[in-house]
């Protein structure tokens, strides 16, 4: 379909969503949601792509978060629709059966920020800060503070930050578990471009049967965790790419994935 608020293309096995309204930082308006949501969705569909890049365009802003300088004014119940549709977006992001690599080229605030630390694998670049500065306009991150406070290793900073409206730079933030890595400018594609690689030559049955796995599991109690992993480890076993992996392994020579 035809995208007004995002750029996609394909890119050898990654496929690119390009948050695409620079000219509002890449700020997340209803329509964007709703349009990340469907780009997302056709990118599980499309057997094509194995690993999901979502992006900003230009070389200053991830994104800025919610949009709230254009558009008529919502009315309570179009505004709580908007709001649920973003946390739909959440949800989307988790639920993919391919893994998702942010490429923050730049700021990531608010609902940006929620969606790079959403990814499995966040990349930003040194120069980027990331934050929850609502609280400055009278609101609360309340939507992303599920990501986040899923994703930290520190909840009580995580308050701070909401609480203050604070922005912190990439280092501290991959200090905190939202970012994985942080790589100077320059080598910001050669780092993604090196993670697509790695992810495209794994089985994308296993890895779609793991990161559902994964994050089912985080959420559950540690004894029903357990008997969970087992039962899904028995299933990964019945794989018909685990099988062909292990032949691999014993006969010396790269594996041919199927995806089943």
């Amino acid at each position: 379909m035809p995208y007004q608020t995002l750029l996609v293309e394909h890119r050898g096995p990654a496929g690119w969503v390009i948050l695409n309204r620079p000219e509002r930082q890449n700020s997340i308006s209803p329509q964007l949601t709703h349009e990340l949501i469907q780009a997302l969705r056709e990118m599980d569909a499309n057997p094509e792509v194995r690993v999901v890049v979502i992006t900003g365009a230009g070389d200053r802003v991830f994104s800025a978060g919610g949009d709230l300088g254009s558009g008529p004014e919502p009315g309570p119940m179009e505004r709580h629709m908007g709001h649920m549709e973003f946390a739909e977006l959440s949800r989307i992001l988790v639920g993919l059966s391919k893994p998702t690599i942010a490429r923050v080229n730049g700021h990531a605030m608010g609902g940006g920020f929620g969606i790079a630390a959403g990814c499995d694998i966040t990349i930003a670049v040194p120069e980027a800060t990331l934050g929850t500065p609502e609280i400055t306009i009278g609101l609360f991150p309340h939507i992303i503070m599920a990501t986040l406070h899923r994703t930290t290793t520190n909840p009580k900073r995580l308050l701070e930050m909401m609480l203050l409206g604070e922005r912190i730079p990439a280092e501290e933030a991959r200090a905190l578990g939202w970012v994985t890595h942080v790589v100077p400018r320059d080598q910001l594609d050669a780092k993604v471009s090196e993670v697509v690689e790695k992810l495209a030559s794994k089985s994308p049955a296993v890895l779609a049967l793991g990161r559902r796995t994964y994050y089912a599991m985080r959420e559950m109690e540690w004894e029903r965790a357990l008997d969970y992993l087992a039962a899904t480890l028995t299933l990964n076993s019945t794989l018909e790419d685990t099988r062909e992996g292990i032949l691999a392994f014993r006969e010396k020579r790269a594996p041919k994935w199927k995806g089943r």
